[in-house]
């Protein structure tokens, strides 16, 4: 059979398609099960025994995929076939008590919850790793010199390292944000075909609290048939800020990999690799563009995940088809892009030659605002130093000449700013303000927050 999904054969790496492969929602569901089951046998609704059968059996060792798929082409319902299929091998009479009380969504939803549990701890681990590699790349660039840009044009000098530890600083939001919404969006439900619990009797709140106890999970306090689809929002809406933060950096990447400006570069194997079939000289940033292309493609799906949210009274059915979509594919893009991101940074190239370059050739007229700050602790009133420092630098700019030049000859200066004044006022390397200070506690924060040195 041919494969149509790019994650079947380009997309995702094998950990992350491991958690949403149907083997591990089988598995997920068996688990839950054996848990509803645990439940009922400590408040003495079912014999120990058939507890302890049910979880023996809750395994795909016991229960095999082929046999669900089977009893599913009688059933047409995938749930009902795998509690027919966990019955089958039980022994003695514990098959009766599989599935007690429940309705197809406690399991499901709380297998869900599993799920996205041990996908978040992917996505985890992948920030963490991203935000050490930005923090060594920040200490190790702290004190590089490079023009800051604002609507794409010359602004004042900054430091590279003080670009990356503002994405630290961002990433660890990120992290907060994952860290204070898992007990959120890892609940499951154990409350029956409306929420009620009915069928659970009189231990319906307690075989719940015991259920998710045992999974490590919170719960639904007041479920319909499933839990409350904000929790899934919450979620893919954070992955989607996450993708949105990384096509953002990779975005940067590809400017400055640009010809005209060429700061920085994205690592490429000159022995072997191809960056067109036709223009041999090409270095393209495509791990960058991927990213950003992805990006695009997780946040399409928080559109179908807020539609999922509103669903018919108590529950209809329309959320489970796109659910299979979003989750999927949300988590193992979003894992992808975190590790091609994670790359690119760690094998970027750094031109600070270039850097430099770029600064001097505004011939002095990024230092603009040092001057006119410096004008003004010469006694200069703030208004009339900017008017001062912005028809000079009209000057240099319509004759094509050093700021440092044009100021020079200015005779309402002399006096005021000395030759020396100017030209120190004029160093980039004197005008980045708390910049390398900023570095200094991102990294700090980094080291502190993730656990680790700095490399």
């Amino acid at each position: 059979m041919s494969n149509v999904c790019p994650l079947d054969y380009r997309y995702g790496r094998e950990d992350m398609k491991a958690v949403f492969s149907e083997e591990s929602r089988i598995h997920y569901q068996m688990q839950v099960e054996a848990a509803l089951a645990r439940a009922h046998a400590s408040l003495g609704t079912i014999p120990q025994e058939a507890a302890d059968e049910i979880t023996r059996v809750a395994s795909l060792d016991v229960v095999s995929v082929d046999r669900i798929k089977e009893i599913e082409k009688d059933t047409r319902h995938d749930l009902m076939a795998m509690v027919k299929a966990m019955t089958e091998k039980c022994q003695g009479d514990a098959g009766k008590y599989v599935h007690l009380g429940a309705t197809s969504n406690d399991i499901v939803d709380t297998a869900t919850a599993l799920q996205m549990k041990a996908a978040l701890e992917i996505v985890m681990e992948d920030v963490d790793n991203m935000i050490m590699v930005l923090a060594k790349i920040a200490k190790r660039e702290r004190d590089t010199l490079e023009i800051g840009r604002t609507h794409a044009q010359f602004a004042i000098p900054i430091t590279f390292g003080f670009k990356i530890a503002g994405y630290i600083a961002e990433m660890l939001r990120h992290r907060e944000r994952i860290i204070e919404a898992m007990p959120r969006i890892c609940a499951g439900k154990m409350a029956g075909a409306v929420g009620t619990g009915a069928a659970l009797g009189k231990n319906f709140f307690e075989i719940q609290k015991r259920v998710m106890r045992d999974l490590e999970l919170t719960y639904e306090p007041a479920a319909t048939q499933v839990v409350g689809r904000d929790r899934y929002t919450e979620c893919i809406c954070i992955m989607a800020n996450i993708a949105t933060s990384l096509e953002r950096y990779g975005t940067e990447i590809r400017n400055l990999q640009r010809s005209e400006i060429g700061e920085a570069a994205e690592y490429f194997d000159v022995k072997k690799q191809v960056g067109s079939s036709t223009m041999a000289q090409k270095r393209n940033p495509m791990n960058s563009e991927n990213v950003c292309g992805l990006a695009r493609v997780i946040r399409g799906f928080v559109t179908p995940t807020f539609e999922s949210q509103v669903l018919w009274h108590e529950r209809d059915l329309s959320n489970s088809s796109t659910e299979r979509f979003t989750l999927t594919h949300v988590f193992i893009l979003l894992d992808e892009i975190l590790k091609k991101m994670t790359w690119v940074f760690d094998g970027l190239e750094v031109r600070r030659d270039r850097m430099l370059e770029n600064i001097e050739s505004s011939k002095g007229l990024v230092m603009a605002e040092p001057l006119m700050m410096k004008l003004t602790e010469k006694g200069i009133g703030r208004q009339d130093a900017h008017e001062i420092i912005r028809s000079s630098a009209m000057v240099a700019e319509d004759e094509n000449r050093h700021l440092r030049d044009v100021l020079l000859e200015r005779e309402d200066l002399k006096g005021i700013l000395t030759e020396q004044e100017i030209i120190d006022t004029m160093d980039a390397a004197n005008y980045v303000g708390g910049a390398r200070e900023i570095v200094d506690k991102m990294v700090e924060a980094a080291e502190s927050t993730v656990g680790r040195k700095v490399e």
